[in-house]
């Protein structure tokens, strides 16, 4: 699946993802510095009613939020980029949040391929121009 998408309707965007991937738990979005991976992701949050301020995990690695109305479900975001390689990403706990019953929303997976459950859903996240972006599904 691959649409487009720009800030003007990122929201509707968000909506027909959650939709395109139904219950897939985990989420690699791959896309260069600025494409705008941590803007949809905050989108996604958004649109499933995410209590908690959405932010940049690139300092603390993993950001935990809870979704209104489902105080048992939460979304780990996750951001990969700081780490060296698959080793840092277990001991930071990283295993943890793809292989539980929570909902995953990786940056950068790149940096730690071998950990990810084999039914990881990748986003590829590309720039069009200033404004507009491609997002493509793809699954294993």
């Amino acid at each position: 699946m691959e649409f487009e998408f720009s800030l003007d309707n990122i929201n509707k965007s968000a909506t027909l993802f959650w939709k395109s991937i139904q219950n897939e738990r985990v989420v690699a979005f791959h896309g260069n510095m600025g494409a705008g991976k941590t803007t949809f992701i905050h989108a996604l949050c958004d649109v499933r009613g995410v209590k908690d301020v959405v932010g940049s995990p690139t300092f603390s690695i993993i950001n935990e939020y809870v979704i209104r109305d489902h105080e048992d479900k939460k979304i780990f975001h996750i951001d990969l980029y700081r780490l060296k390689d698959e080793e840092e990403a277990i001991q930071a706990g990283v295993e943890d949040c793809l292989y539980g019953d929570h909902l995953s929303l990786v940056e950068w997976p790149e940096r730690a391929p071998g950990i990810f459950p084999e039914d990881t859903v990748h986003v590829y996240i590309d720039v069009i121009d200033s404004t507009n972006r491609r997002l493509r599904i793809e699954r294993n």
